[in-house]
Formats: structure tokens, sequence, C-alpha cells
């Protein structure tokens, strides 16, 4: 039995469809929620109902599992995550229970530039829950991954909605070459599927993306054209753009961009583009092939008619 924690989550759910169809047997940890879950439609799965913080119910929830697949974390939509608590105190909660339980194993979802001495503060709980993982008493995998995109994603459909909303002008952070590493979410779970299968990856780290670097200039016009938008991109300097950002939030809590946003586009983060093809011989997609979520799609209607829906 195999557990996911974050199932219910964009990668999540892909990661779970993935599992059922290389024939295992999969339970998915949800968050007790008046919400209905998100799980891949017609998809064979157990639902544990438990927080990661609740020793008792994360017990429960282990009951006959060998292998966990750690990808709960913060939603970067949210205006004060607390990053600690889910990222750091919830893996070592986590890691506990599963060693006492007896699993055999843990992969755990991680990004590119973890380190535990990083100023921004999500990069920074990554690095922490790493260290943790790897100096834990379970057999790991860890993958940091670029910036994940596809249907009902957190990074191609938000930035869709934005600049349908912007006013002609859409404004980039700094120069707007800073790069990033798109990875396509079925590329994604295919490699932490077959990690399972690797002899290397076991106690081993691997930073993995897409088959190129793009700038977020050139991501924004790409998603430009997929969408159907034409909007003139500026550049603005980032403590600008900070406080339109914080002014924004504020406003409308509902607008799908957060300070963390600033934080992961204000350095580069990619790694080498080999090693999806090396490790996992998987080729992934390009960033371009995988855009028909956006097509046809009315971005503007949908970022009014979140902004105009009732906080749950």
């Amino acid at each position: 039995m195999i557990l996911v924690t974050g199932g219910t989550g964009f990668i999540g759910q892909s990661l779970i469809r993935r599992l059922v169809e290389e024939g295992h047997a999969v339970r998915t940890l949800m968050r007790p929620s008046p919400i209905s879950p998100k799980l891949p439609y017609g998809v064979p799965v157990e639902a544990a109902i438990s927080s990661i913080d609740d020793e008792r119910g994360l017990r429960a929830a282990l009951v006959g599992v060998d292998t966990v697949y750690h990808l709960a974390g913060v939603n970067w939509a949210e205006r004060n995550p607390d990053w600690h608590v889910t990222e750091v105190e919830g893996t070592r909660n986590l890691l506990e229970t599963a060693h006492d339980a007896g699993v055999k194993r843990i992969v755990y979802l991680s990004h590119l530039g973890a380190d535990r001495a990083a100023a921004y503060p999500f990069i920074k709980m990554k690095g922490i829950a790493e260290e943790r993982i790897r100096h834990g008493p379970i057999p790991y995998t860890i993958l940091r991954a670029g910036l994940v995109f596809g249907p009902h994603d957190n990074f191609t459909e938000p930035l869709a909605k934005l600049l349908a909303l912007a006013p002609g002008l859409f404004p980039l952070p700094g120069d707007g070459l800073a790069l990033i590493h798109p990875l396509w979410v079925e590329d994604l779970a295919s490699a932490l599927v077959w990690a399972l299968d690797e002899e290397d990856s076991l106690n081993a780290l691997f930073e993995v993306g897409g088959p190129e670097h793009l700038t977020i200039r050139s991501v924004a016009e790409q998603v430009m054209e997929a969408a159907g938008l034409r909007r003139t991109l500026i550049n603005v300097r980032p403590s600008y753009l900070r406080v339109l950002v914080n002014s924004a939030a504020y406003l409308l809590p509902r607008l799908p961009i957060s300070p963390t946003w600033l934080d992961y586009l204000a350095n580069s983060r990619v790694t080498k583009l080999n090693t999806l093809p090396r490790v996992f011989g998987l080729m992934p997609e390009r960033f371009s092939r995988r855009l028909d979520h956006l097509k046809d799609v009315d971005w503007r209607a949908r970022i009014l008619s979140d902004l105009a829906a009732r906080p749950v």
C-alpha cells in the first residue's frame, strides 16, 4: 500500500492516477474540510481523513503502508502561510509516525534551490524538511522539481487570469530575464512513480525540470499566445512590484498572486537539462507543446468569477 500526502492537489491527482495505472494500491491523506475533495475521477483510491499534524489520525492512515509519497505543502497563493508548521513540523511528524508504522521508503517532492540557508521562507523550509528526511530513519528519494504546469495548475492558469485582468500592460519583475525550468505535470508524475524501480534512487536526491530553461518574459509570452491574449509586458523594479502585489492581495484576497511568487522569481531557478532522460529514460515535453488547457477559455470571466466568489 502507498500513502500519498497532498493527493488532492494538482500534482497529487496526477501521481495517484499514474500509481494506480501501474498497479499500485493507493491511499491518500485528506485534511478534514467542508469542501468536497478533488480526487482523480474514476480512479480507485482509499481516503484517510487526517491532517499531517494529527498523530493519531496519521497512525491510522499508515496501517499497512510500505511507501509514502510526501507532496503536502503550503499553497503559494496564501498571504501569510505558516511555512514552518506545514513544511517542517508536518514532515517531522510524518517521519516519526511512518517509522513507528514500519514504512520502508519515503519519496519527497521538493523545489529547485531548496536550502536551509536561503533567504526566502519557502525555499528555506523545503531545505530544512529535506535535511530532516536525509538524516531520518527511513530510506528516501528526494526530487527537487522546477515549476510544474498542466490543467488546473497553480502556475500557468493563474498567470493567464492575471494577464486577462491586466489593463493593457503587465508588469514583470526586474528585467524579466530570470530563468525558470517548467516541468509538465505528467512527466513529473512519471518520474515519481519510476523512482520506485530505480536502484540508484534509494537515499538519493535528484533535481528535475523540463527540456528547456525559459525566461519569465518568454513564459508570459507563450501563455499569452496560448490563451489568446495580447498585453504589453513591462519591466518593474521588484520592490515596486512587491508593494503592488501586497496592496492588490489586501484589496482582493482571491487574487492568484502573493509575495511568495515574487520571491520565487527573484532569481533564476534551473538545473541540468538531462536528468530525466539520463536517470529515468524520460524525454520531457516542451512548455509550448503542453498549453492546450489555456486555449478557448474566457480567462477574464474566470478571474472575475473568482474575485466575486464568497469566502468558504
